[in-house]
């Protein structure tokens, strides 16, 4: 890395979270010229009286128009600290995912922190899943060709989404991918992880940045210790859907994200663990012609081609 670079990322990585400063950054994205051009639907489901907006993007035209059944459909749930960020702000990336993956992407704009507080916006994620499952969003969509899928925070909830479903039997997802995950409840010096000491400066997402969003997502500190608010506090990793966990090298979350896959092929999940060498925490975010963005579509590509091909590896 250049001195140069170093510098801008020393630049960026400071001070503590400033939520309303960090959702008009987030907005700027909702400028992207590129919008127009989107193949998407708008929706709602419902979380009890909540209406729970829901995007449909379409990989082509004749997705949009497809009625037959079998559709593989990739649920989507954003990044952002649970605070930031939404499905209008996420636009461009999950274009790119459906267009990438072939698959319908849903993606989920849950309700955010402070003003919503955990379980608020997991429930709604976990309405969507329900209803996705049910046949009330995609009615041809055959639930076996559901995948699950999140980053940072929404890597959480779509972990936290699994581990209910396989806790209730409300539904049964066969497949998640979590990229760099936030799984665990402490950012503090505490941390077992050396990843939030090695990688918690100096690289955009700090460890008190990740203090800062877990203490404005909980209700009260108590919820630290629910495994649907931090999916590592869980007793049990059995029974959870084949996975793919992308880490990203100089991000606090990096062990965290591999201590979870350990768990679940220890429990004996089917699980992939992939690192980007030398990727920072939200590169997922950055256009498709940067390489880390195409070393994980790669990598999705492989792991739903292998569950959807009936190949099982360990």
């Amino acid at each position: 890395m250049t001195k140069a670079m170093r510098a801008l990322l020393t630049a960026l990585s400071f001070g503590n979270i400033d939520v309303e400063s960090a959702r008009r950054i987030a907005d700027l994205k909702k400028l992207d010229p590129m919008r127009i051009f989107l193949k998407k639907l708008d929706i709602e489901i419902y979380n009890g009286d909540y209406k729970v907006p829901v995007r449909l993007y379409f990989p082509d035209e004749r997705s949009m128009e497809d009625d037959r059944p079998g559709l593989s459909v990739i649920l989507f749930f954003h990044g952002g600290g649970w605070t930031t960020e939404s499905v209008e702000t996420y636009d461009r990336v999950c274009a790119r995912m459906a267009q990438s993956t072939g698959q319908t992407v849903v993606s989920v704009e849950y309700r955010l922190a402070p003003e919503h507080r955990f379980p608020t916006g997991f429930e709604d994620c976990y309405a969507a899943a329900r209803a996705m499952f049910a046949g009330h969003i995609l009615p041809e969509t055959d639930p076996e060709r559901i995948t699950v899928m999140g980053d940072s925070a929404g890597g959480n909830l779509a972990a936290a989404v699994c581990m209910r479903a396989r806790d209730t039997k409300d539904f049964s997802p066969r497949r998640q991918i979590l990229i760099y995950p936030a799984l665990n409840n402490c950012y503090t010096e505490e941390s077992p992880y050396e990843s939030v000491r090695t990688n918690g400066t100096g690289y955009i997402l700090t460890s008190v940045k990740m203090e800062d969003y877990v203490k404005l997502y909980e209700r009260t500190p108590a919820d630290r210790e629910n495994p649907y608010f931090a999916p590592l506090m869980a007793e049990n990793f059995s029974g959870l859907p084949d996975t793919l966990i992308l880490t990203a090298e100089l991000d606090p979350l990096r062990d965290e994200g591999e201590e979870y896959g350990r768990r679940m092929k220890d429990a004996g999940c089917r699980v992939h663990v992939e690192r980007i060498r030398g990727a920072l925490h939200g590169y997922f975010a950055l256009g498709i012609q940067h390489l880390y963005v195409q070393e994980s579509f790669e990598h999705i590509n492989r792991f739903l081609q292998i569950e959807a091909g009936g190949v099982k590896e360990k």
